[in-house]
């Protein structure tokens, strides 16, 4: 609850609510009325929710959390993702997924990552794959979101799989692969693809 107001201001930076657009909840256009909603739903175990902070500044800028847990078969999945304006499309945002990564397989010792989202959603679909997750397939009608049945594609990133997409983020994420006006060099996908080739 710490962050509650500070997240608060950086979604209302979204004028137009398009970051509420495939969640379940919000918008939220009161800040007690987004403290009511953490309260209620943010707080446990699963989902466990976390605060993204600017390296720079250290202001809350976005949360995603884990769900579902299921440390007998290895398997924990990714979800409730809300990356505020200032966060979209920085590398802040590629190094917030990929530090959740890294606790899983690191960390944790999971053997499955997965991502689900509303098949409509074609930004959080080419994130996934830009990240490493593989499509694995639809399942239609899967939830009534909103009053909106939903299709739900999910994805999967395996620990077998880690050692090469860690190393595509650090590669990624050094200072020598971006201008100095912030532009990258290589895309993720691009060094990873690079990397798996090469057997690394």
């Amino acid at each position: 609850m710490d962050h509650a107001a500070g997240l608060h201001d950086a979604f209302c930076a979204d004028a137009d609510d398009i970051i509420w657009d495939y969640l379940p909840y919000g918008p939220f256009h009161s800040l007690a009325a987004f403290e009511a909603f953490l309260e209620a739903n943010c707080l446990g175990d699963s989902p466990l929710f976390y605060s993204v902070l600017d390296p720079v500044t250290a202001r809350p800028v976005g949360m995603a959390s884990y769900l579902r847990p299921d440390p007998a078969g290895g398997v924990i999945e990714v979800g409730h993702i809300n990356f505020s304006p200032v966060m979209q499309r920085q590398p802040m945002a590629t190094e917030a997924m990929y530090l959740m990564m890294r606790q899983v397989f690191e960390t944790w010792g999971y053997r499955r990552y997965e991502w689900k989202c509303n098949d409509l959603n074609a930004r959080s679909k080419r994130a996934a794959l830009r990240l490493g997750f593989s499509h694995e397939g639809l399942f239609r009608q899967a939830a009534v979101v909103k009053g909106h049945n939903r299709d739900t594609a999910w994805f999967s990133i395996l620990d077998s799989e880690w050692p090469v997409a860690a190393a595509a983020f650090n590669a990624w994420l050094s200072p020598g692969n971006f201008t100095a006006d912030g532009r990258q060099r290589l895309g993720l996908a691009a060094i990873r693809d690079s990397l798996g080739a090469s057997g690394a």
